[in-house]
């Protein structure tokens, strides 16, 4: 460590060359030490966000990441684990559903999540709406549930990937989070970290996610399964639709009452279960426990219309310390009933042609159900449900949303934030596919066969 020319590096990478892993390891090592201080890391994120990152840089950052922490070792799990990762989106409740769904159908599922930063929310926050509900499990605790319910569904801790934690906290104040090469190592070091075998990825494009735009989120896919390859993971990316929130509930609470009514077999013909299911298919094709993913999807489906999916959640709940009723009676919560309604504009006659998912994430910031800065606390409760969505009809006075919150944030500023992210007009919208693109290792396929069940 003592001939590390940081310098050297920077300079390197800001005239466009490359590193070799050695180089990029003994940087990353050190900067995790504090040998390296924060001014001269920052310099080298400028130019890798300026100059970008080769494949085997993206890789072997990622592996100096991962080599930072622990690596969980589930080895003595039966069968092929499978993660999962979601980019982010608003609405985004599919890990609730998918994870019990897919451990349903006998294939391990070991995933660490995070929570919600800005319009997006985040699974842990959600999941900790369940009263009791524990997501700060020892690695230990981890590897031991796996083992005894097939699933697992957790909160980051520091031995995991800490130099990647360390790294993004740099990035947040340098403006160099949006580089996809570095986005890609920092959530591959933690996916890696987590035990598992395969691994599926959620890849949102649209108005509420980070990825604006398809050509955004293909890069981030491939640069993702690239990481994989070069870590022997298989790695299956589907790309999805994020104009339009996903389900007809956005906040904590109300998106966990969705996910228990989705695994009930309601909304089953909906945006939502089908991006559901194609995961499943992936992650259960993956496995080697269904031939193809459409053959995993029959099984997913079968699963969900037998209620073993929903056993399979009760029993996730009950093992990581939440009360297994709010399973059988979501309704009964207390402190959920809304605390108000948004109405339909005089002028609001005919159907609903858009929702602009980005406004209704912030909605539901503004309402307590996210945060600003890592710092803030959210409301548990906080949120909307019974969201009108494009395609319905729609009439003056008509409900487009309720709202949620246990606190006492200001509502009207809310109430305009929702009204003005609807659209109406006197035709339906033609629906658009909700998987948009599948990416392997031997390429992609866009839409088709893909995009529907």
């Amino acid at each position: 460590m003592n001939d590390l020319n940081p310098v050297r590096l920077i300079a390197t990478k800001r005239d466009g060359g490359a590193l070799s892993p050695e180089d990029l390891t003994a940087l990353v090592d050190a900067y995790t030490e504090g040998t390296v201080p924060d001014y001269q890391m920052s310099a080298f994120l400028m130019a890798a966000y300026l100059n970008g990152l080769t494949d085997a840089e993206a890789a072997a950052l990622t592996d100096a990441m991962l080599q930072s922490g622990v690596r969980i070792d589930l080895s003595d799990v039966p069968g092929t684990k499978v993660g999962k990762h979601s980019t982010g989106g608003v609405g985004d409740k599919v890990s609730p559903i998918l994870v019990p769904l897919v451990a349903s159908c006998g294939v391990p599922v070991a995933k660490i999540s995070g929570r919600g930063l800005g319009h997006t929310g985040g699974t842990i926050d959600k999941l900790e709406s369940i009263p009791g509900f524990r997501t700060d499990l020892s690695t230990e605790a981890y590897r031991r549930q796996v083992k005894d319910i097939g699933l697992v569904l957790s909160g980051q801790t520091g031995d995991i990937a800490p130099a990647d934690g360390k790294l993004y906290a740099l990035r947040d104040v340098t403006a160099t989070v949006d580089s996809t090469p570095l986005i890609a190592a920092s959530i591959m070091s933690k996916k890696l970290a987590e035990g598992l075998d395969a691994l599926v990825l959620d890849v949102k494009c649209g108005r509420g996610a980070f990825m604006k735009t398809e050509e955004e989120g293909r890069a981030l896919a491939e640069a993702m399964v690239g990481i994989g390859a070069e870590h022997d993971t298989p790695v299956v990316a589907l790309m999805t639709n994020m104009d339009v929130p996903l389900g007809r509930a956005v906040g904590n609470w109300p998106e966990i009452k969705e996910s228990i009514a989705c695994l009930r077999g309601k909304h089953d013909e909906t945006p939502l279960m089908t991006i559901v299911r194609h995961l499943a298919g992936e992650m259960i094709a993956l496995n080697g426990a269904a031939d193809t993913p459409a053959d995993g999807r029959a099984q997913a489906q079968q699963a969900l219309d037998a209620g073993a999916a929903l056993d399979r959640f009760r029993r996730f709940v009950e093992a990581q310390g939440g009360d297994p009723a709010v399973v059988d009676a979501p309704d009964a919560r207390p402190d959920s009933a809304p605390v108000a309604t948004v109405r339909a504009p005089d002028d609001a006659d005919g159907y609903v042609t858009d929702l602009d998912a980005l406004a209704i994430g912030e909605a539901a910031v503004d309402l307590g159900a996210g945060r600003r800065t890592k710092e803030d606390a959210v409301d548990p409760v906080a949120g909307l449900s019974a969201l009108k969505k494009p395609g319905d009809p729609i009439a003056p006075g008509d409900v487009l949303a309720r709202l949620h919150a246990s606190g006492a944030p200001d509502l009207d500023p809310v109430r305009a934030t929702v009204r003005d992210a609807y659209a109406f007009g006197r035709t339906p919208p033609e629906p658009g596919p909700s998987v948009l693109a599948r990416y392997t290792a031997e390429g992609w396929e866009d839409r088709g066969g893909a995009a529907t069940d």
